[in-house]
This record gives C-alpha cells, structure tokens and sequence, in this order.
C-alpha cells in the first residue's frame, strides 16, 4: 500500500455523488449492491432518529446518536463476513443492524429492561461496551486467540476517536502488533469526544498512530459508504491472510450530540454543522444512484416507506415493553442466592412500598 501523506484520505464517491479511482482500493459494486447501500443507511438513520424520539419522550433512559456516521458503519460491516467477529462500543446500531441484530435488542439495552441484551455467539456480534476503549482490549485478546487456533477469520473493533486517548488502546495496539492478531481496529473519528474536540486529543492525524506499533494504518472518506467498504474489505483480507492488524481512521462527523444527555451547541461551532451537513452521506450516495440512473423516485419513497415503518414498529415494541421484575435487577449478581442481595432486595420492596402507601394514604 501506498504511504499516505497527513490528511490524505481514501475516497471513491465525492460529496457530489462522483466516482473516483484510488489506485489501491478498487471496487465495483453492482446496482444492486449500491441500492442494498443506501437501504442500510436509511434503515439505520430511521431506527436511530427514533431512539432520540423515545428517549426525549421518556421511554428510554439514554441513546447515543449515529447521525452522520452511517457510511463507516454501513459501508465497513457490510466488508465483513458472517464468521468474523465483531466488537462494538455503544453507537454502533448501524453495523448491528447489519449483523442481523434485531434492533429492539439495542433499544431493551437503553431501556433498561436488560443487562446485556443479547447471545453474542448469535451474530459474531459482541455485546455493547460503554467503558470507552475496553472493547479494543478485549476484541485484541478474542484476536490473538482466533489466531491460535489459525480459524482463518479476522475480528473487527469499533471505537471512537476518544477512546484513542484511552491507554487501552494503545496496549491493544501493542499485543495487536507483537503477536500479528488478525483485527481490524476501526476508529470513527467524529471529531469530538463529547466536547473535547481532534485537536485536543492528538497532534497528529489518528491513522498515523499504527506506525508506532508497527502496522499500517489508513485514513478514509467516513462519510463515503463506498470508501469504506473498499478499505474495510482490504483490511479484513490482509488480516485473514495471516498479515497481521491495521488502524482504519474513518473521518466523519457527529450530526447529533454526544448522547441525549449532551448539549454540542455550547461547544460546536454552528457554521462547522453546517458544513459537515453538506457531506450527508445518505444524500451522496442517492445523489450517485440518481446521475447513474440506478435508481428512480419509486426506489427512493419505497425505501422512505421501509424506514418509516421500522421507526413506527420500534416505537410501538419499545412502548409495549414491559418493567423488568426487581428478580431480573437483584437476581443475576451471583450464580446462587446471596444472603447481602436478598437483604438489598427486601429493602427495595420495602421502600418501593412506601410510595404506593403514601398515594392510597
């Protein structure tokens, strides 16, 4: 592969819908792969403009936006295969979707109906992590052991820009390179680790961090699904042929705020908001298919329809919900019943009581 000079970026589709060659990373999709892309990306943006919905309702306790990234994480998991393993962090709804995860799974998560969500085993996709970096760690050691068993699969790791400032990243990185592990470790660099922006976290370009460790890493277009899926495919091959990890740096921008709890319009310039709109990978994509003549208006309002009707039966599903019983919050701390939780647990019964008391009284 070609050195990269800083602020490079690999990039196949220009923010006006244009393709563009790169000499190292070829693709040729079909039409309906193409199609298939942009579907994904609606879908995601549906489900997730629906979790903010739900939680600025009150039905969710919090939910951490995709916006804006649907590109990185439509184009790299549709990169990968069904037996690679994959390890999420906590706004990665679009590559779970595409991993075949019902999505109400997710939504149970932030709901507070379930502690974990999900059989990882059933997709190869991991269970969300909210310790920021952790899950680098632990998709490096899930790698290293792949490797000893020379399975003939790669692994593939979702983070975020802050958790590069993170020391688990950098001894992932270390164990990555000293024992040649077979992982992909893709940064979403949306620019901003709740308000600490890029240039508070790094004085160089993130992808550039590899080098120390002694493996390549590539900076690519975040917002351009076809980058993504090229570099990510590329990646992922180098790693199941026995080359070792490589860093993608997908350069992106977060749309929304940090999670719902975040306010970015008291640290985000509204003018750099502006701009990044501009770059909506959805609209660049469809921009694409339209000049191409891939696609018509009947295939853009049928999957308008398609993303409106998941929207409608998430929020139907995540409403209907019911409480989790006090069992499921004070039952699985201990494999056999322990005499400090059930002492916990009659003190909650005995408070929650309290309240219902004192409305009757």
């Amino acid at each position: 592969m070609t050195e990269h000079t800083p602020g490079e970026m690999v990039q196949l589709l220009t923010p006006d819908g244009e393709r563009v060659p790169h000499p190292d990373y070829e693709l040729d999709p079909t039409p309906g792969e193409l199609r298939g892309l942009y579907r994904d990306m609606v879908l995601a943006r549906a489900a997730d403009g629906e979790g903010v919905t739900l939680q600025r309702q009150g039905e969710l306790a919090l939910w951490p936006s995709l916006l804006g990234q649907e590109a990185a994480q439509i184009g790299s998991a549709r990169a990968l295969r069904d037996d690679d393993h994959v390890f999420p962090s906590y706004r990665d709804h679009g590559v779970a979707l595409c991993r075949g995860l019902d999505p109400l799974h997710v939504f149970r998560l932030f709901r507070g109906v379930t502690h974990g969500g999900w059989d990882p085993a059933d997709h190869n996709f991991h269970l969300y992590t909210l310790v920021i970096g952790s899950q680098v760690l632990h998709a490096t050691g899930y790698a290293m052991g792949v490797a000893a068993e020379d399975a003939g699969t790669a692994v593939a790791v979702y983070f975020g820009d802050g958790a590069t400032s993170q020391g688990d990243v950098s001894e992932a990185f270390n164990f990555a390179a000293v024992y040649n592990a077979p992982i992909v470790f893709f940064c979403q660099n949306n620019q901003w680790a709740i308000s600490a922006g890029n240039e508070r976290q790094s004085r160089v370009p993130l992808f550039r961090r590899s080098a120390g460790f002694g493996f390549p890493g590539v900076r690519v277009d975040g917002n351009d699904v076809l980058a993504c899926l090229a570099v990510t495919r590329a990646a992922l091959a180098r790693a199941r042929s026995g080359a070792g990890p490589m860093l993608i740096e997908a350069f992106t921008y977060r749309m929304g705020a940090h999670t719902t709890a975040d306010d970015a319009s008291r640290y985000r310039d509204p003018v750099e908001v502006e701009e990044w709109r501009g770059k909506d990978p959805i609209a660049r994509l469809g921009l694409h298919l339209r000049t191409t003549g891939l696609a018509d208006d009947e295939f853009f309002a049928r999957t308008d329809r398609e993303g409106a009707d998941l929207a409608a039966d998430l929020r139907a599903s995540v409403r209907g919900m019911p409480d989790p019983g006090l069992a499921d919050a004070f039952g699985r701390t201990y494999g056999s019943e322990h005499p400090l939780v059930a002492e916990e647990l009659a003190w909650f019964r005995e408070y929650s009581a309290s309240f219902v008391a004192a409305e009757e009284g």
